[in-house]
């Protein structure tokens, strides 16, 4: 089965979180950048003029389809290369991805998303 990490990242994190994929072979994925706020609802600035609360922070989601069987791996690079200790580091979700087909070529499924060198060749998956 294939599932999609969509992983909520600090921005500052981006070149680490991919070299961590990068090493276990994950190839594809998309980057957006978003705002938003969790648990510690903002952070709060001190100007000139006093201070305020910057609640809507800048992060980036990090896409990623792969099959079932690389889901702990790849789990484990994200939370260990994005992890500052720290409130705000993010949050990862993971759902089922029902089919998935390359536009080239029309192939569907685990081979959709199979990449030359990725985490699936280097396990030697026949696949």
């Amino acid at each position: 089965m294939l599932k999609k990490i969509e992983a909520i990242i600090r921005e500052e994190k981006l070149a680490d979180v991919k070299d961590a994929l990068d090493e276990i072979g994950i190839k594809g994925l998309n980057i957006i950048e978003i705002r938003g706020r969790g648990r510690q609802g903002g952070i709060k600035l001190v100007g000139r003029s006093g201070s305020y609360r910057v609640d809507m922070l800048p992060k980036l989601q990090l896409n990623i389809i792969l099959s079932e069987d690389n889901l702990t791996e790849t789990i484990e690079a994200i939370c260990s290369a994005a992890s500052t200790g720290e409130a705000g580091d993010g949050l990862i979700f993971i759902y089922p991805v029902e089919e998935v087909v390359r536009i080239r070529t029309g192939e569907r499924g685990r081979e959709a998303v199979m990449y030359p060198g990725d985490i699936d060749q280097r396990k030697g998956d026949p696949s």
